[in-house]
């Protein structure tokens, strides 16, 4: 369904009794709602929540900004190298204001919060700007955006910033975004090709837009630093972070860790940046602990 949130049109799904403690649920870079597997989602409705998941702005069925153009993600990484400006027709905060706006929308006041990646830097901005709204944050495979924290691997970076084939090639789309899923997974818990395949025919199916894509990515570049924000949240957080990850290394959820005042780590073997069927159950156990202490 479709409601109206910070002034745009954002895709919603819910899940589970209106009487559950509500979790919502934000996805990661170009991610749809459906990034979230409906076996997780059926997990956490089995521990009695009540799940919301969103598209955000510019991903799935939710509103597009085409009028602001493509950007060159080429350039915009050397200019962010450099430390110039970077242009973008939003940030993460409004990102924020969005999953914010949801839960106004559906009549909820505060939920618990659980943030993957670039959902988990948007979910950071928003306990910080909307304390109220968020009752515990769990964070997973995401990092405070300081200087210091190592970022991606050059390989990923390079596979993050070259052009996308056409959105009319549908083969030679699923094959490139195969190939990255292969490069962030970890070696633990490797997704079968044919459950990775149909997953990704699904989301290419329900909708395809990687200039939205572009622009999020543009966005998380001029973040910059949240360490100021973290240091003021007073809430329950769980960070969840793959010991292999090679887009976020671990090294990062230690980081926010130390950064978010009594926050705690589950660090995972053979996790990389992905969400694994195997470790749903585990998923859940962190919403919990971080539910738990609300």
């Amino acid at each position: 369904m479709q409601v109206r949130a910070n002034g745009i049109a954002i895709e919603v799904d819910e899940t589970g009794s209106p009487q559950g403690e509500p979790v919502l649920l934000i996805m990661g870079l170009g991610m749809q709602l459906i990034g979230w597997d409906e076996r997780f989602v059926a997990t956490l409705v089995a521990r009695g929540y009540r799940v919301i998941r969103f598209d955000n702005r510019d991903v799935g069925l939710s509103q597009q900004f085409d009028a602001a153009g493509v950007p060159n993600l080429t350039a915009a990484a050397i200019r962010r190298a450099m430390g110039l400006a970077l242009h973008t027709p939003y940030a993460l905060h409004d990102m924020a204001d969005d999953a914010a706006g949801v839960l106004e929308a559906l009549g909820i006041a505060s939920a618990h919060v659980c943030g993957a990646s670039m959902g988990g830097m948007i979910a950071q901005h928003l306990a910080a700007r909307h304390p109220g709204r968020v009752r515990s944050l769990t964070l997973m495979m995401t990092s405070s955006g300081a200087r210091r924290v190592p970022g991606p691997a050059w390989r990923i970076r390079a596979a993050m910033i070259k052009p996308p084939p056409s959105p009319d090639d549908t083969e030679a789309v699923l094959a490139n975004r195969a190939a990255f899923y292969r490069l962030i997974e970890g070696p633990g818990h490797r997704q079968p090709d044919a459950e990775l395949e149909a997953f990704l025919r699904a989301d290419y199916t329900r909708a395809y837009r990687p200039a939205g894509t572009a622009r999020q990515l543009v966005a998380v570049a001029t973040d910059r630093d949240r360490s100021p924000l973290l240091a003021q949240l007073r809430l329950p957080v769980r960070v969840v972070h793959g010991r292999d990850d090679p887009l976020l290394p671990v090294k990062a959820g230690h980081d926010l860790v130390r950064r978010i005042p009594g926050a705690s780590l589950d660090v995972i073997d053979g996790m990389g940046h992905d969400l694994p069927a195997p470790l749903f159950a585990r998923f859940a156990d962190n919403i919990d602990h971080a539910a738990g202490r609300a």
